[in-house]
């Protein structure tokens, strides 16, 4: 793939432009001054327990925001499942072994803050729990990200994003009518009440420590910080928008103008003309009679107008509906596949998903700060291990002590194979 000077254009964060691959995105930076300016997160350094999901979401984000991210792996293991390490490095510990535990706990004093997943006890039995650490470095963060939190009768019990859902009680809610409760992938309890609710944890945490000198302990709840994220649903409730059955409300795909529908090219549009206003111009764009319709918000003539929406789109395809309802309010859109959501104008125009060096198409990390935007690594991920001598080296340790550990098989150093 090449790209030509006209395919450049200007990036919204200052010291970048994005460069066009075909139809991606790429940032680079343009000028040593600009590359070196730092970001909201300089200076700050993390221990990352390896997991899955969740945390490693939430380290991805404190790096893509100029944090130091160190991801602690197992040694003996050949791949590393985090396929959220962009911009981490990676130290392979045996926590099995005394001097893998004394090995971590010299990190993690020496850290701003300490992410773990694991099940409440799992770290105080390896005598890293956050009350010890906290007493040998008392501005030490430390954020427990688990699926049901410290406390309560539920804390030490296994659990997925599903889960998590259904006690935070939004899952009852979602989901077509007549139908069971459906999961929306793992993305409400996993990533948004997870490692996003997480990483604003460490954000507040290390504000308010810019004011008292003090770290603290964060219990980030999975069943919590989707129910927060959801809050919409609680504080709604007197508006009447939940009144009715689940998948018969005007936001759950009750209502016939907040829906998708299928395009002659077997593809999609997404509906949400919900304000008067908007459905007007969604009418107008169907080319239908409002006069011969019902109105908008008569709920038992909701299935009749959503097959007449039906009918009418698919009698055209998704990219002639896309210039039909294009500079309009009638809030229509193409439902767009991933491997095409960086070619459409709108995410070029503003660089919206990066292409790292392995060629994989990845969003930009969000939101944009004016001064201090994300710049994140877009070089490969870290091998299991790649780090350990550098890493252990910085944070003290003396290459005689480090080769001594090395023989004892307490850590690994990895080097990655070169792609042919």
């Amino acid at each position: 793939m090449t790209s030509s000077p006209s395919d450049k254009q200007s990036y919204p964060c200052p010291g970048l432009e994005s460069v066009f691959f075909g139809s991606v995105c790429v940032c680079v930076c343009v000028c040593v001054r600009e590359r070196e300016r730092e970001m909201a997160l300089s200076g700050v350094r993390v221990i990352e327990l390896a997991g899955l999901a969740p945390a490693p979401f939430c380290g991805m984000i404190l790096s893509d925001f100029g944090a130091r991210v160190i991801r602690v792996d197992r040694t003996k293991v050949t791949m590393a499942m985090d396929s959220l390490a962009r911009g981490k490095q990676s130290v392979a510990l045996n926590l099995k072994s005394p001097q893998g535990v004394a090995v971590l706990k010299k990190l993690c004093i020496q850290s701003d803050i300490v992410l773990e997943p694991y099940r409440k006890g799992v770290m105080e039995k390896l005598g890293l729990g956050p009350e010890e650490l906290l007493k040998e470095n008392p501005r030490l963060i430390y954020a427990r990200l688990t699926g049901y939190g410290q406390s309560g009768s539920y804390a030490k019990t296994a659990g997925h994003d599903i889960n998590y859902l259904a006690m935070s009680g939004l899952l009852s809610m979602l989901g077509r009518s007549s139908e069971k409760p459906y999961a929306p992938l793992n993305l409400v309890a996993d990533f948004a009440g997870g490692g996003l609710m997480c990483a604003l944890g460490i954000v507040l945490a290390l504000l308010e420590r810019s004011k008292s000198g003090q770290g603290q302990i964060i219990d980030a709840s999975m069943v919590e910080g989707a129910a927060y994220v959801g809050s919409f649903m609680w504080k709604s409730r007197s508006l009447g928008l939940w009144n009715r059955p689940r998948g018969e409300n005007m936001l759950d795909s009750g209502a016939p103008f907040y829906d998708t529908y299928q395009t002659s090219d077997g593809k999609h549009m997404a509906v949400g003309a919900i304000e008067p206003q908007f459905y007007d111009q969604l009418i107008q764009g169907l080319g239908l009679d409002a006069a011969s319709l019902p109105p908008q918000m008569s709920f038992s003539d909701w299935p009749e107008l959503r097959q007449t929406f039906a009918r009418v789109f698919a009698e055209k395809t998704q990219a002639e509906w896309s210039r039909i309802f294009d500079g309009t309010d009638a809030c229509v859109t193409p439902v767009l596949p991933l491997d095409e959501a960086g070619s459409h104008p709108h995410n070029r125009e503003r660089g919206s998903f990066l292409m790292d060096a392995q060629d994989e198409v990845s969003p930009r990390p969000a939101p944009v700060l004016s001064r201090t935007p994300a710049r994140p690594c877009l070089s490969r991920d870290p091998v299991v291990g790649e780090h350990t001598r550098s890493v252990l080296e910085e944070y003290g340790f003396d290459p005689a002590h480090i080769e001594q550990l090395l023989s004892a098989g307490v850590v690994e150093c990895n080097k990655a194979k070169a792609r042919l």
